[in-house]
């Protein structure tokens, strides 16, 4: 007889929580691209994480919540991963003029990178279907943003996206591994303030910059109140109780989803190729996070 396979647990794609967390997720990238406009990228990025560390440590004392050692130091090693290094290099290479159809294609590759970390790692074995999802959903992403993309990025924003999506990829499988049972409270506060002690030296080299002015405020209270704070509680919550594979899926739904805020808050004009790119990622994510039928041997 042969073992049985490892199935990952579905069911975090097309629901209203998954949804709710694509949702509010893409909204980020709208407000980081404002703040960038009027503060530096590490200086941007302190400011959030600060704000949001102090969220959930006064929300993790309200309550008295514990932790032990071990999964403190777990969700610090999230924190750098998923946030310093996924978004420190995400701010930095749009500082230096990367676009963001470039971002979000290459943020794009996300859910394949974790599917093949996983399945070389042997923590996940996605079966056909969630392959064919995954591939799926990357030519949908492919689709969305293709007419944004040009070739005047830099060899050092290509350089700093491609440590973002490591970050970003690395930083979901160690979570899901390690770092998923600690108290939500507990865990974000940890991450967010292990980003901001890593980053705040960057931000002091780059002199700190920022205007203090409602350009700047406005969007830095989104980031915190809505993407850091209610963003990453929807993540941990997926994460928690879902393979990693199927939540990293989701992540093809955020160039289409943002395509959309675009054309109705700014007016951006809406092709037939980026519906059918928001077709084809829609399709990619159920495929992804469905539950195969057949029992998991032969």
């Amino acid at each position: 007889m042969k073992p049985a396979r490892v199935l990952p647990r579905a069911g975090g794609g097309l629901t209203v929580l998954g949804l709710s967390f694509v949702m509010v997720w893409c909204t980020g990238y709208i407000a980081g691209r404002m703040m960038l406009d009027h503060a530096a990228p590490f200086t941007a990025l302190v400011w959030r994480f600060a704000g949001a560390a102090m969220v959930f440590a006064v929300l993790a004392l309200a309550v008295r919540a514990r932790a032990s050692r071990r999964d403190v130091l777990h969700s610090a090693v999230a924190g750098v991963l998923m946030l310093s290094m996924q978004f420190g290099g995400v701010y930095l290479a749009m500082a230096w003029g990367a676009s963001a159809g470039v971002a979000a294609l290459v943020i794009g590759a996300m859910p394949l990178l974790v599917a093949l970390l996983a399945f070389f790692a042997g923590t996940e074995r996605p079966h056909r279907a969630q392959w064919c999802g995954l591939l799926l959903g990357f030519a949908g992403v492919v689709l969305v943003v293709v007419d944004r993309v040009d070739g005047a990025t830099s060899a050092r924003a290509w350089i700093g996206l491609l440590v973002g999506l490591l970050g970003i990829s690395l930083g979901t499988l160690y979570q899901k591994r390690y770092s998923s049972k600690i108290d939500l409270r507990i865990g974000l506060a940890v991450q967010n303030l292990s980003a901001t002690l890593v980053l705040l030296p960057l931000a002091l080299a780059e002199g700190f910059r920022f205007e203090s002015a409602a350009g700047f405020y406005q969007p830095l209270a989104w980031t915190v109140l809505v993407n850091s704070v209610g963003g990453f509680a929807l993540l941990f919550v997926l994460v928690r109780r879902d393979a990693a594979t199927a939540v990293a899926s989701l992540f093809f739904l955020m160039p289409p989803v943002t395509a959309l805020f675009g054309h109705w808050l700014l007016g951006e004009h809406l092709t037939v190729l980026k519906g059918a790119g928001f077709v084809l990622a829609a399709a990619g994510v159920w495929l992804a996070t469905r539950t195969p039928r057949r029992a998991a041997e032969d």
